[in-house]
């Protein structure tokens, strides 16, 4: 059979797959440092809440999430289009984990040196930014770097609320020339194609952090 009339179709699968699977990282990251730092840093009530959001999208079914914000929050007057829904809803799935990776690196930093920087007078924000993070975003970057993998197999997910993803066009040329074997086998090269992609876009930013080009050093006199 002759796929070359429907790698167009495979190839904007591949698109919408790597488009909400960057989105769905860059917002999940912020959304575990946010709450990975507020299970640290947040005081009793706010470290609660970190903690009630992480268990809840951790212990969860992502496809039930993903089946709830798409059709359960219609019912309360929240609707998002379905790209909106899947981006959030890997985001949110992401950042649960992420979060538990930053609380952890975090919670790694010597108890010394954060005694250290109380005793030279700095601020929690001080001793957070120039202190425990420069040393806890080294260590979680390998963590980080498996759980964006993770993220781009999992939006496959999301071709179940219609979007036309990968999986998504996959199963739609499978439906019209019923060759399942040729269909799937370069859906799964294209899968792992961008995931060494992927896997090379971290490991330039793993670089760049461990050059200590995140946070700015402390200057000493």
């Amino acid at each position: 059979m002759d796929m070359t009339a429907y790698l167009p179709m495979m190839w904007q699968g591949a698109v919408v797959t790597m488009t909400i699977t960057l989105a769905a990282l860059v917002v999940g990251t912020a959304l575990a440092f946010f709450f990975g730092i507020l299970r640290v840093e947040g005081g009793p009530i706010l470290s609660a809440i970190a903690l009630c959001y992480t268990e809840v999208f951790r212990g969860t079914s992502l496809l039930v999430q993903l089946f709830w914000f798409y059709y359960a929050l219609p019912l309360v007057g929240l609707s998002f289009d379905p790209i909106t829904t899947g981006v959030l809803v890997l985001a949110a799935h992401a950042g649960g984990y992420g979060a538990e990776i930053v609380r952890g690196a975090l919670s790694s930093v010597s108890v010394q040196q954060l005694e250290a920087a109380r005793a030279l007078n700095f601020t929690r924000l001080q001793t957070l930014f120039r202190i425990s993070l420069p040393q806890a975003v080294v260590e979680m970057m390998p963590a980080f770097g498996n759980l964006a993998i993770e993220t781009l197999k999992l939006s496959s997910l999301v071709s179940l609320i219609s979007i036309a993803d990968l999986t998504f066009a996959a199963q739609s040329i499978r439906n019209l020339t019923l060759d399942s074997a040729s269909i799937y086998s370069i859906t799964l090269l294209c899968y792992f194609a961008m995931s060494l992609i992927l896997m090379a876009v971290i490991r330039v930013i793993e670089h760049f952090v461990r050059r200590g080009n995140v946070f700015p050093r402390t200057r000493h006199s």
